[in-house]
């Protein structure tokens, strides 16, 4: 184990985070606010422990997949303690567990709140909450790997490991290029979106905001009835293609900028992922109809909701606590479904899915025809049987996790419903669940047991699970294996 490496990686994540707290900081000046001393402090504490950790760069840089596992897990860790000290010195999330809380939901960009008056937080919390998702949706350590100083092919177990799905592919032969593409991708959709929302009325700040959490599919919303405050269409309407096209792989993107149309649109993941999307949004909106003036508003409603709900953001324009239980089972399906691997959503991922239903496919034609030899395949390649074998561990472990995350849960809440989908709320990464964690309701009310197993939950499942399992390893912590 290069501990020399973790620590000096763990430094240059709080050097960038201390560059980050600038922007809340300047927006308390600017709408002149008592708490930027708040955001100051804590850039100043994590510039300070940035330059104690890289004072002495490490003699061996080389580090490999159990390092860059390890890495990326206590980076998140030390980032969400970090991140909780501004709202804590501030006064505004006053609980130190409460605090971590609402940290770890925007970096992971779950978007599930322990704040009942949102619209009584500063402008500089508002910014603050907001950037924890876009800096957490495509990940901190991706964006460090653009003006890192790390030579060597080792740097892609870093991005594997904080990169959401099943593997992760090179764009370019050098992986300060693909992280610079990814964050150029990022970046301009992000300012399309705050154009466009500009356009349409609403005021730049909550353009920023919104773009940046609809970008990162957190959803921490700066009014309290979330995006139901805007009441347009196209405002709304803009809101759910972006969050759409935030759930799809960005290595669509860079095929479509390469102008290799033909490659972008044979992706297997992203068919299902539209056409689940266009299939549960028309049974929704029949189901729901009734409850509107208009099939055209139910249909706008079930497709805002289902665009929030399988990219894991987490906005709401209406409270489906009260929808009937057939779209409410819908919406739950979709926590798990998820978006595409590649993307800034959660969720098991379309891929794992698309992957997972070959494998079926492939067993039953096997008891049907043993002796035929059939391989996987997706997008016209051969599945490699390590990605299948790490499909089986991941869904294994993802069992595993919920269940007992439910468990732990249910030992100081007494709603089956409220358990089990706060449970799959905070391990997808989607925010809103239903009853007592419901659109309209908020995570304040639950025990600290609650809240700390929920607080892992929202960790493993925006590092796939991994990452944060080998922490409790013995093994992983050997210097030599």
């Amino acid at each position: 184990m290069n501990y020399a490496m973790i620590r000096y990686l763990i430094g240059w994540m709080l050097g960038v985070e201390s560059v980050f707290l600038l922007l809340p900081a300047l927006t308390a000046i600017v709408y002149q606010e008592p708490v930027v001393a708040a955001y100051l402090g804590t850039a100043a504490i994590c510039l300070a422990i940035a330059a104690l950790f890289c004072h002495k760069r490490p003699e061996n840089p080389r580090f490999y997949a159990r390092e860059g596992f390890v890495t990326v897990a206590l980076c998140w860790i030390v980032l969400a303690v970090t991140g909780a000290l501004p709202f804590l010195f501030s006064g505004e999330i006053p609980s130190v567990v409460d605090a971590m809380f609402e940290t770890i939901s925007g970096f992971t960009t779950t978007g599930s709140t322990i704040v009942a008056d949102v619209e009584a937080l500063s402008h500089a919390a508002l910014l603050w909450r907001s950037l924890t998702h876009w800096v957490g949706g495509m990940g901190v350590l991706v964006f460090m790997l653009i003006i890192l100083p790390l030579a060597g092919g080792h740097t892609i177990y870093l991005m594997r490991a904080e990169s959401p799905g099943p593997s992760v592919s090179k764009m370019s032969p050098h992986i300060r290029d693909t992280a610079f593409i990814l964050y150029a991708i990022y970046f301009g959709m992000t300012v399309l979106q705050i154009i466009l929302l500009v356009l349409g009325g609403m005021a730049f700040f909550d353009a920023v905001c919104t773009s940046m959490a609809t970008a990162g599919t957190g959803g921490f919303g700066i009014w309290n009835n979330s995006m139901a405050h805007y009441d347009s269409y196209y405002l709304q309407g803009v809101t759910s293609i972006f969050m759409i096209l935030f759930g799809i792989n960005f290595s669509a993107y860079y095929l479509v900028l390469s102008r290799k149309f033909r490659d972008a649109f044979r992706i297997e993941e992203i068919r299902l992922y539209l056409g689940v999307i266009l299939g549960f949004t028309v049974l929704i909106a029949l189901n729901v109809r009734d409850m509107f003036g208009s099939f055209f508003e139910s249909f706008h409603h079930a497709l805002f909701q289902v665009a929030s709900i399988i990219t894991t953001t987490g906005f709401a324009t209406v409270d489906f606590n009260y929808w009937p239980a057939f779209s409410k089972s819908l919406l739950v399906l979709l926590m798990f479904i998820g978006a595409c691997a590649g993307s800034t959503g959660g969720g098991i991922k379309c891929s794992r899915v698309v992957l997972m239903a070959k494998s079926v496919k492939k067993e039953m034609q096997y008891l049907i025809h043993p002796r035929v030899v059939r391989v996987h395949k997706m997008d016209g390649h051969r599945v490699q049987h390590e990605v299948m074998r790490s499909v089986n561990a991941f869904l294994i472990a993802y069992l595993l996790i919920f269940v007992v995350s439910v468990l732990l849960v249910s030992l100081t809440c007494e709603d089956m419903v409220t358990n089990f989908t706060a449970v799959a709320t905070a391990l997808n990464n989607v925010g809103p669940g239903l009853e007592l964690v419901g659109p309209a309701a908020n995570f304040s009310f639950l025990h600290p047991l609650s809240k700390i197993v929920l607080m892992f939950d929202m960790l493993a499942g925006r590092l796939e699970l991994f990452p944060m399992l080998l922490l409790f390893t013995p093994r992983t912590w050997f210097r030599k294996l």
